[in-house]
């Protein structure tokens, strides 16, 4: 009889697209394998995990708001009734197993597979885990981290470290130069630099670069300026696309990231745990500026498990405006700087963390049929 498995989470990509490595990794290891998918109403893998291929049930739950407590009035009840629909889809649906990949939806379906007898393995995507997490990490099967030192957070002998899995397409770039450089409207003859703020943009990011756009066209630098769709209207007003010889490309998001990736000599980036895990396999010359808007400053741990291998160079964001173009076009020009980061950086990635993730899955869910 063919394995069932339940995957939960979402609300962000770095949480929906190693949701969908590890879906994509158990049916390539095992084809006949049921899958389910249970999210958050209203987020984003209600759109994005169909669009993938897989079914997916929605919970009616929100995060703790910190800006507004008056959102959180119906905070209690809405945790209830997600409880018991959890259960309710575990009832009906049987798994084997359950995987927890963090996000709003996550919490409720694993504290009731836990009170169902349903072992489930958790994916801690960060390097400083999450309350709920935390409190689920207790009752684990296995926990699979990215980051070393997770020891504080879990207890140590659950502790797998698989690294994060990235998107396959995304890091397959190597060879694509040409292509890239064609599909940007770019220069073989100059170099260029890769700025990325996430889908939904990083102020910071795009405030520096506008201060910074005209010494970048003086160097002779080109720029793959990826704005985030909150920014994207306001800045084309304010730059237009610019003239093609200037080599400035500014987009709201990158739908061929193996193409950005392979044209790009130098990249500024935000830390998210998922954007790191792509950056450590791509290994380009690389500027952290972590996110100060994140819970525990998390962006900044995950930054910092770089940079203390000398793998990247860390900005902090209210630092980002007077150093970054400094920074950037001294890579360029210290191409040994350069290489010792990549190399550095390489050494960090973890390429086989869905399928080793998806092994562990395997493992527990035919221990439970045993």
């Amino acid at each position: 009889m063919a394995l069932k498995v339940i995957i939960s989470g979402g609300g962000t990509g770095g949480h929906i697209f190693p949701a969908v490595a590890i879906a994509n990794a158990l049916k390539r290891l095992q084809p006949d394998i049921e899958l389910l998918f249970v999210g958050a109403n209203g987020r984003m893998e209600m759109e994005k995990v169909p669009a993938a291929g897989y079914q997916i049930i929605g919970l009616d739950i929100q995060g703790f708001q910190r800006k507004s407590l008056l959102k959180n009035l119906l905070l209690p009840i809405k945790i209830v009734k997600s409880l018991l629909k959890a259960r309710s889809v575990i009832k009906n649906f049987k798994p084997d197993a359950a995987v927890g990949v963090g996000g709003y939806a996550s919490g409720p379906l694993l504290y009731a597979a836990s009170g169902l007898k349903i072992p489930y393995l958790i994916q801690e995507q960060n390097s400083y885990a999450g309350v709920t997490n935390k409190l689920l990490g207790k009752k684990a099967e296995k926990i699979c981290v990215a980051f070393d030192g997770m020891e504080k957070f879990f207890p140590a002998d659950k502790l797998i470290l698989t690294g994060n899995p990235v998107r396959k397409d995304s890091v397959d770039f190597e060879g694509k130069k040409e292509e890239a450089l064609q599909f940007f409207e770019l220069s073989a003859e100059k170099k260029t630099i890769l700025v990325m703020g996430g889908s939904l943009g990083a102020g910071t990011l795009n405030k520096t670069m506008q201060a910074g756009l005209a010494r970048l066209i003086e160097a002779g630098v080109q720029l793959i300026w990826q704005t985030g769709k909150v920014y994207y209207k306001g800045i084309i007003e304010q730059y237009g696309n610019q003239p093609k010889d200037l080599g400035i490309r500014i987009v709201e998001f990158l739908n061929r990231m193996d193409l950005a990736y392979a044209a790009a000599d130098v990249i500024i980036s935000r830390a998210g745990a998922g954007s790191i895990a792509e950056l450590c396999m791509v290994a380009k010359p690389l500027v952290l500026v972590p996110s100060p808007n994140v819970a525990e400053d998390h962006q900044t741990k995950n930054a910092m498990s770089l940079v203390s291998k000398n793998a990247a160079i860390l900005v902090k964001d209210a630092n980002a405006e007077s150093e970054i173009i400094d920074l950037a076009l001294d890579l360029i020009l210290n191409e040994k700087k350069g290489e010792v980061l990549s190399d550095n950086l390489k050494s960090l990635a973890l390429p086989e963390a869905d399928i080793i993730i998806a092994k562990e899955v395997l493992k527990i869910a035919e221990r439970k049929v045993d």
